[in-house]
This record gives structure tokens, C-alpha cells and sequence, in this order.
């Protein structure tokens, strides 16, 4: 499933740029996207419909992280697709267990490289993305388990802190 991830959520950023512009539901906006080869996977329609449901029921939420690291920036004044690529990213690190922060993040990144309409996007998300994270790890709003996702710094410096 891993080699769809990043075909998902491309098709995933086509949805929501499709809900910014027309008065159609997160189906009507999604599912003519999909491939066979997706629609076909179980496992990819889980991640598909976990992550696009993460963010619709969650959107407020997640503009207002979004709205808060963009300072001057009017949430109208962000270009659709930085915007959407955003909300993907942060519904990833605040849904989805199974992903470590730092793929989400560098997934934006790639995403905002292909898609967007300036150089200065994937900075952009980037930036964006690093201060929300850091502050979702100080307010413990990041719950991640699974291989591959456990901070080994932390863990060492909790035993040290513990033995003595």
C-alpha cells in the first residue's frame, strides 16, 4: 500500500480543491478520482477514506492551527491548493497513528513541489508545517505508535532520569 500513499493523496488535494470550488459532497469530489488499481486495494480505501474524513469532519479544527502559524495571512489570501495540502498534512499528524510526522510533512512538501503554482509553496508548507508540529509536540496533541515512531532520544533520556 505504501506505493499508492502518495498517489492517494494527490488524488486526495484534486478532491478538496474540487469541494473549495463547487457545492458537491466529499464523495461527488473524490471517488471519480479514484483508479482501479486504488479502488481495488482494501487497504488503500481504508487510508483513503480515513485521511478524507479526517479532514472534513476535522477542518475547523485544523484551519484554526493553520490560522494561527500563518500570522498576517488571511486564511482567503492562502492558495487553495497550499491550503489543502495543509489541512492533508495535519490531519495526517493529528488522525492517522500509523504515520510518523516528519513522512507527512516531507509528503506536503513533495506535494507543494508538483502542484503548486509558485517555487515559494513548498517553503511555504514547510515552515507552516514545522511550527504547527512543534507546537501539537508541546501541547501533547500528537499520539504515534507503531514501529518506526518512538522519539529513542526521549526514551534513553526517560531510563537515565529513571535510574536515578
Amino acid at each position: 500500500m505504501k506505493t499508492y500513499r502518495r498517489q492517494i493523496r494527490e488524488k486526495i488535494l484534486q478532491a478538496l480543491y474540487t469541494l473549495e470550488l463547487r457545492e458537491v459532497d466529499i464523495e461527488s469530489a473524490s471517488h471519480w478520482l479514484l483508479t482501479k488499481e486504488i479502488m481495488d486495494d482494501p487497504n488503500a480505501m481504508k487510508f483513503f477514506n480515513h485521511l478524507v474524513n479526517s479532514i472534513v469532519k476535522n477542518r475547523e479544527e485544523i484551519d484554526r492551527y493553520i490560522a494561527k502559524h500563518t500570522f498576517n495571512w488571511d486564511m482567503s489570501r492562502i492558495a487553495i491548493i497550499d491550503k489543502n495540502i495543509l489541512r492533508m498534512a495535519l490531519a495526517e499528524i493529528l488522525f492517522c497513528e500509523d504515520i510518523p510526522p516528519k513522512v507527512s510533512i516531507n509528503e506536503a512538501i513533495e506535494i507543494a513541489k508538483k502542484f503548486s503554482s509558485t517555487d515559494k509553496s513548498s517553503k511555504f508548507v514547510n515552515g507552516i508545517l514545522d511550527a504547527i508540529f512543534n507546537d501539537l509536540k508541546a501541547e501533547g496533541r500528537v499520539q504515534k505508535c507503531g514501529r518506526g515512531l518512538i522519539d529513542h532520544s526521549e526514551t534513553k533520556l526517560q531510563k537515565t532520569e529513571s535510574d536515578q
